[in-house]
């Protein structure tokens, strides 16, 4: 680090802490002239990015989650704690395993997940619309499976 004063390179930290800004607070001192000085550190974070079908780069927005579950639940019997706790479990999956881009279909696929889970009307209705049915031969194909399991 600097010197602010002298602009010598050699200083030691004389004290450190922590904030709830998830940055640092050094007290510092100079080597060469003895003055005393603060840094701040804070991180850096890098912007996840999320890439679309046609290859777009978008930044990750957990509001394009909640409007789409918002959608495929609409009318349905659940809760805006269901909604929000779809869509912490998916953000939690995404930073977990991802640092700077996610595909878009990754992200679908987990609320399409968790959504079969929760309500079976609001899971088809997403899938509907993230598997792009084109005919009710689409629905039946993905209905096959909860009719077989419920039977």
């Amino acid at each position: 680090m600097m010197c602010p004063f002298c602009r010598q390179g050699e200083t030691k930290v004389i004290d450190s802490r922590g904030n709830q800004e998830f940055s640092i607070r050094r007290r510092r001192e100079c080597l060469h002239c003895g003055r005393r000085f603060t840094t701040y550190e804070k991180i850096e974070e890098v912007p996840l990015k999320v890439v679309k079908k046609d290859g777009l780069r978008v930044p990750f927005d957990r509001e394009r989650i909640r409007a789409g579950l918002e959608k495929a639940c609409y009318k349905r019997p659940i809760s805006a704690e269901d909604i929000e706790h779809i869509i912490q479990s998916v953000e939690v999956n995404i930073y977990e395993n991802f640092e700077r881009e996610v595909d878009s279909r990754y992200i679908g696929e987990q609320v399409f997940e968790a959504l079969r889970n929760v309500d079976q009307v609001a899971f088809v209705r997403f899938a509907s619309v993230y598997r792009e049915f084109k005919d009710v031969r689409d629905f039946v194909v993905e209905l096959n499976p909860i009719l077989r399991s419920d039977g």
